[in-house]
This record gives structure tokens, sequence and C-alpha cells, in this order.
């Protein structure tokens, strides 16, 4: 989570000083620099190649790539996206095939007006055209996300050994295309769709790679989640972490515990109308999500940072500690729920259930951060207490790094102060296992510089280089194999619509993508920066908003 300045009102932002960037020590928040050779902060123009999209220069870059030769392959008005779901795979798994397949075509035939129709085909030796294949051959080290594709002037071929990997292939084959081919219409006298030759084999470092959406401080609604969604898909993220509920708004519903919806979820930040996630709103995200492989992480934050709740059920205040309904600053710490009773643990039961019921996925993250009116004993018992009601439920928990002290076994790491790094690592030598989410590398709600007008800088200030330049296996001091992978949180006290969030996500998420996807070997800001430039284009295609910022060399356009 995170430290807010009391105050801040979106509204108001623009016409605000900025507020003298902290400087933090690099454990603490995770602000640290590579030192020397080629990695030093960013400087200088760098041509950006012309011709076909090469798979080495794609983000995250792939674990190999061998160039082909000759003029590779073009989409025409014959070609044909081919499903070979292979020999021992089930019927489900051709099912997904045959959905992949599909958002593949639908993907491609908006900007180029091609039909693409989808065809099975019986035999896996079928040339030509854009042909997936489940492929149980391929060595066991690819897993169920790794891929390979072929292109060359016969079609494109893209094998895996679980649904899942083709997915991910047809990323790749999208970036390979030019940019206009994320364009949402037909483009007028566009280019010629063209893949370069090539041989891509490629999987994931980590098996987990996610951003979380806070839709508490201003709400996002369903439709503005899967555009969210669509962003992460593009450079291979599998996980969405949901932050559901905070201070200013609840936005979950629970039948239940029908005040938090009537009650907690009527407002946001700066006093506009809030709202919230009925059953069938949260199983479409979901869904949506799962049709993408994203996995939804739902938090509840419990015990702080739980004003709606109090507002909702006063007597699960004992300490006196709500402030009045609704709250619309951004102020943190205040709040807590009473540490104590049956009527807390049965709340925090109904919601555990509620949400174990909806997420097909294996995590539920119960919150846990800055938590200021708890005796340590006090707040361990009941971190402790939700933990075991979340594994009743059949979830794993998952916490932010200060319910260590609570026995959660996946901790999210952000903040490293008063010790906190060297009790992450206590846990982890306990066996935990950790999401790296360093606040002064990984939050993207910081500002980039600090006149910047949308953001907070309580973290520092982070360009597209200080998202990039740093190791999440070395940044704390942990036991080998404990960091599960990384997540960029967007925090949305000064962020109000899907454009502010784009500005914020580009071009920084693919910083974060490719530091969970590629391995460590591949890593260096100048080959990436280039990479990046190349974005831009596919963006604008899109019709994504995002920073321009002086640190990555655009081409002029």
């Amino acid at each position: 989570m995170q430290i807010r300045i009391a105050g801040l009102s979106a509204r108001t932002r623009r016409a605000l000083v900025p507020a003298a960037v902290l400087l933090l020590a690099a454990v603490g928040f995770g602000v640290q620099r590579a030192i020397g050779g080629e990695d030093g902060h960013p400087g200088g123009a760098v041509a950006v190649p012309a011709g076909p999209r090469t798979a080495d220069r794609i983000i995250p870059v792939p674990l190999s790539v061998a160039a082909g030769s000759g003029p590779g392959y073009r989409l025409t008005g014959s070609t044909v996206v081919r499903t070979v779901p292979g020999a021992e795979a089930v019927e489900r798994q051709a099912g997904e095939v045959r959905r992949i397949a599909e958002q593949l075509a639908e993907a491609l035939r908006r900007p180029t007006g091609l039909p693409l129709p989808v065809a099975a085909a019986a035999d896996p030796a079928a040339g030509g055209g854009i042909s997936l294949l489940l492929d149980p051959a391929l060595p066991e080290a690819t897993g169920t996300e790794g891929y390979r594709l072929t292109a060359d002037a016969t079609g494109v071929r893209i094998t895996a050994r679980a649904p899942e990997g083709l997915f991910r292939g047809t990323q790749t084959l999208r970036q390979l295309l030019p940019p206009q081919i994320e364009s949402p219409r037909p483009v007028g006298g566009g280019p010629e769709w063209t893949v370069a030759p090539a041989t891509v084999e490629d999987r994931p470092r980590y098996g987990y790679r996610g951003a979380m959406l806070d839709v508490a401080r201003h709400f996002f609604t369903p439709d503005e989640v899967k555009g969210f969604i669509d962003r992460l898909a593009l450079y291979k993220l599998n996980f969405l972490h949901l932050h559901l509920s905070d201070d200013q708004g609840w936005r979950i519903e629970v039948p239940a515990r029908p005040a938090l919806t009537k009650v907690g979820a009527v407002s946001e930040v700066d006093g506009t109308p809030g709202g919230f996630y009925t059953a069938a709103d949260y199983q479409e995200i979901v869904r949506y999500a799962q049709e993408r492989y994203l996995t939804v992480v739902p938090e509840i934050d419990l015990p702080g940072h739980s004003n709606a709740v109090l507002a909702s059920y006063p007597e699960l205040d004992c300490t006196g500690s709500a402030r009045p309904w609704p709250y619309t600053g951004i102020e943190v710490g205040f709040s807590t729920l009473c540490p104590t009773g049956d009527e807390v643990f049965a709340f925090t039961r109904d919601v555990v259930a509620e949400l174990a019921r909806l997420t097909p996925g294996p995590y539920l993250h119960l919150g846990g951060d800055e938590v200021k009116k708890m005796a340590p004993a006090e707040y361990a018992a009941f971190v402790k207490r939700v933990n075991d009601q979340v594994v009743a439920a059949g979830k794993t928990p998952v916490g932010w790094n200060q319910t260590a002290p609570g026995g959660v076994g996946v901790l999210q790491f952000w903040d490293g102060r008063g010790g906190r790094d060297v009790e992450l690592k206590e846990a982890a030598e306990r066996g935990a296992k950790v999401i790296m989410s360093p606040s002064g590398h990984s939050y993207l709600d910081m500002k980039y510089e600090s006149g910047y007008p949308l953001g907070l800088v309580w973290a520092g200030t982070i360009d597209v280089w200080t998202a990039y330049s740093w190791d999440p296996d070395s940044l704390v001091p942990l036991p080998a194999g404990s960091v599960l992978g990384v997540e960029a949180p967007l925090w949305t006290e000064t962020l109000d619509t899907p454009g502010e969030l784009d500005l914020m996500l580009l071009p920084r998420l693919p910083a974060l993508a490719e530091l969970g996807w590629s391995a460590k070997e591949s890593h260096s800001w100048e080959r990436f920066k280039t990479r990046l430039a190349e974005e831009g284009a596919r963006w604008e295609a899109a019709g994504y908003r995002y920073e321009k910022r002086s640190e990555v060399p655009w081409p002029d356009r």
C-alpha cells in the first residue's frame, strides 16, 4: 500500500504546487539506481529500425529469437486461422484453442478488413495461414505459458503445451505486425500486414506477473476494468489484483451485509458518486480476465483502511476511529476495526465466504497494511484469525508485507522501513513466498517527475528508467526461490478516468512486464528503451493515451 498526503483533490490537483520529492532508503522503498555500463540513466536519441518488426524488438523480449530469411508471411484475403488441438487434447482444450483462435481472428479482422475465417485442421502439418497447435512434445520447461512461434513465407505457426501458451504466442504475433494492427476500426490504405521470418522460443521468468487497480478511491465500471485487462494481456501479465475496499468506498456486493453497498459504496475521493460491482458484474470481470489468461485477486483491506466498513456497520468501531461519512479525503491510518469480538469475525467470515464463492482463482488478499491503532499482538492475532478464515474458504491468503507476523504465507512487499525488510526475510526463511511491489519502482501512481500533474510523490518519482532498472530477486536479500514474481500497483487517489490510468500505465507498465517475463540476462535499458519507442505508434493506433517521456527515444512522426 502507500502513504498519502491529506487534502489532495483530483479536481484541483493541477493547480497545486508539487510536493518535494522524498529521498528514501534503497531498501525501504526500493529507490535505487543501476551503476555504470550501458545501463546508466537515459539519454540520447536511438534510431528505430525500419521494416517489419523482428521478434527481438517486442516487449517483453522473448527468451530466444532466431531470425529467418526471405520475405516473411503476409496476411491476405485467403489467410485462414487454423486450430490444431493435438491428438491428446481433451474437448475442453479443443474449445479453448478455438476460442483463442477466434479472439485472434477478431482482433486482426478489425484493422485489416480481411475475412480471416477460423477452421479446424486435423493434420498438425497443415501449412499456410496462421496455425495454433497444442504439442505435448515440446520441452517440459516450456510450461503452461511458454510457446514456440515460427514464421516464414508460407505462414505463422504457434505451438504450446497448453492453451495459455498459445494465447501468449498470439500476443507476440500482434506485436510482430505493423502498429496499425491495434486499431479498433478498419485502416484505410493500410500497410502490408507482414510478419518477419523468425523462430521464437519463449517462456516466463516468474509465474506471477500482475498489476493492481484501486477501484475504491475512484470507482471504475466493469467495461473500464476490461479495458485495463486488455492492456495487461498485451504484455503477457497474468494476474489482476482488484483493491475493492478502502476508507473512501466499498465496491463489491455481499448479500449477507447489504449496508456495505447501500452505505459504503455511495461516494469516492472528491465526493463524486462511487459505485459497486454486483455479483454478476464481478463474475463478468472474472470471465473476461480468464479468457485473456489473467487471474483475478480480490482484496478487502482489513483491519485498517476500513472507514467505509465502519460507516456501514458502526458496531464494528470500538475504538472511535471512524471519520464522518462519506469520507472523501486521502489521509490514511486512522480507521480500525475492533481487534477482537464475535461480531467483527462474523463480519470478516461473511465477506471472505462471498469473495471465495465468486472467485475461481487461488488467491484472496486480506490487505493488512498501515494499521496504526492496534497493539502489535492484537494485530498479529487479528491477521491470523482472518488468514485462517481464508484458508477454511479454500483460498490462499495474500497480505501486504506487514502481515508477516500473522503467518500469512504470500506477502506482497511494498515497504521495507522500520526493519520490515528483515521481517520479510525471516518470513521467507520460514517458507513464505513474496510478490515484489517496491513502491519506489513499481507504484505506477507515483509522478514521473515532481511537476507532473497526476499522481503523488511520497515514494519518490518514477520515470521509465527507474521502473525498469531493478531486479526482483536482489532488491531485498531473500532465500533463493522465494520471489513468486512482480506486481505493479496503480492507486487512484488522483486518477478518476480511464485516460488518466493510461497516462500512468504507459510507458511504465511494459517495463515491469519485461522484468517479470524476460530472463534477467536479457535486461538492458539501452535495448529496452529502443523497443519501447516503437510501442508509441501501437498505442496511438489503439487510441490509448500515453506519456511521451523524454528518456524514451520516440521516433518523429
